[in-house]
């Protein structure tokens, strides 16, 4: 009898899983702990369009701060923003909170995926995810990874994202009723170790006889992506105002870029438009050079520039003592600015 795909893959994912924090060894039956669909969300969450470098340690201070999700469900807005500092797409986090008051409130994550789509900030890869892994529902779950692995092994050259629905039906196809949790991992696994975007380590894939991409030769060319729009140029500024060891912090508007994070007062700046300049107070102006920053719609070049006086900074926001500004979360742009500013006051 021929092997399966899925037979191939899970065999293949029992020897060579990735060790994560949040995953559970193949072989090891699921945890009976209502923790554990809570871990798996959380990852999940992590890891849109960020690496699992970058995710491992704010996994860890995440579950040793809030261990569950109705630990989560309690904490302040600015607490979770500030302890998301640095990892980037500010909106999951702030969906984050959503998420967990929402499941507190019903007293666990739902199990099936139609249920958890109803879930604030929950997209269909999410749910995918959270239903196969967590709770061995059968699930079609297609990241970047599983998307790549199936165009290739299928031979799919039509140019994402039209191809993204025959690249589902594909992975429908090969997602096993048993283990499907285990199987979207395997393929993940495989997309981010070996059928990788360059360089494909195609002498080392257990399903390399039945790529139909690498029988054709040049895998790397798949998937074909559309070309990427030039980012837009913009320009604002940060005011660095210091008052007897310590600097004024506002918190930004809950919408937007970096919502509801603490910062520095800016001009005003957006990825659609530059900042208008304006100055929040009057004072002697200082500029204390500029820092560059690239956000999903643009790239900022933002000028940091010190107001010393008496005026009082207009707007709500606080003093904040500048020899523990690094414990304050800022964001990484708001802390390239003020590591500029320390640095040039030093």
């Amino acid at each position: 009898m021929t092997a399966t795909i899925s037979d191939i893959l899970l065999d293949w994912y029992d020897r060579n899983a990735r060790t994560l924090p949040w995953r559970v060894p193949p072989g090891e039956p699921r945890p009976d702990d209502p923790a554990y669909p809570y871990r798996v969300w959380l990852s999940e969450v992590m890891l849109q369009q960020t690496t699992v470098a970058a995710v491992k340690p704010y996994f860890a201070k995440f579950t040793d701060i809030w261990p569950t999700v109705f630990d989560l469900a309690k904490a302040a807005d600015e607490d979770v923003m500030a302890a998301w500092a640095g990892l980037g797409y500010y909106s999951r986090a702030r969906n984050l909170v959503k998420c967990a008051r929402v499941v507190a409130e019903l007293g666990g994550f739902p199990e099936t995926e139609a249920e958890l789509l109803k879930l604030p900030g929950l997209g269909a890869y999410t749910a995918a995810a959270i239903a196969s892994i967590a709770f061995g529902q059968r699930a079609v779950v297609v990241d970047a990874n599983v998307e790549r692995v199936v165009a290739r092994l299928f031979n799919i050259d039509e140019p994402l994202p039209s191809a993204r629905k025959t690249i589902r039906v594909r992975a429908s196809a090969i997602t096993p009723d048993a283990r499907a949790g285990d199987f979207a991992q395997s393929m993940m696994d495989l997309g981010a170790s070996i059928c990788t975007s360059k360089a494909p380590r195609c002498l080392l894939c257990p399903l390399a006889n039945k790529c139909q991409r690498r029988a054709a030769g040049e895998p790397e060319r798949l998937p074909v992506k559309p070309p990427k729009k030039a980012k837009p140029e913009r320009k604002g500024r940060a005011f660095w105002i210091e008052r007897e060891g310590k600097v004024w912090l506002v918190k930004r508007s809950g919408t937007g870029m970096l919502g509801g994070m603490r910062s520095l007062p800016d001009d005003g700046w957006s990825a659609r438009e530059d900042g208008s300049g304006e100055v929040p107070l009057a004072g002697e102006i200082e500029s204390l050079g500029a820092v560059r920053h690239t956000f999903t719609h643009a790239h900022l070049t933002l000028d940091v520039v010190a107001i010393s006086g008496d005026g009082a900074p207009q707007g709500e926001g606080e003093w904040w003592p500048v020899e523990t500004i690094e414990e304050a979360g800022l964001p990484t742009l708001f802390a390239k600015a003020a590591l500029l500013a320390v640095a040039d006051k030093g």
